[in-house]
């Protein structure tokens, strides 16, 4: 099961199950702690390196080793709200490490 989720100005869409949803940014005080697959606290900004190839929608994957910088932490199920080659894409914390 892949948890990367696509976004367009606000509206979000998970690649796995098509779950759609429109944005809520929660803020990150309302988070509390969010940690990496190594149990490391992750704060906005931060540089993150993918642990597991993930699929993406349609043909492409985003292959392990990728890094990410300057990440944002959101609320609900896929904290990391990031862009990858130009494009918006939210991430959950247990596939990546900080960098």
């Amino acid at each position: 099961m892949t948890d990367i989720l696509t976004t367009t100005e606000g509206h979000h869409e998970c690649a796995t199950c098509g779950h759609e949803w429109a944005g809520d940014d929660g803020g990150h005080d309302a988070l509390g702690e969010i940690r990496d697959a190594n149990g490391v606290v992750l704060h906005n900004g931060d540089s993150v390196v993918l642990i597991k190839s993930l699929p993406l929608k349609g043909t492409e994957s985003l292959k392990i080793g990728t890094k990410v910088s300057n990440i944002r932490l959101i609320a609900g199920d896929h904290e990391i709200d990031c862009k990858i080659n130009g494009r918006g894409i939210l991430l959950k914390a247990k596939f990546v490490k900080k960098a």
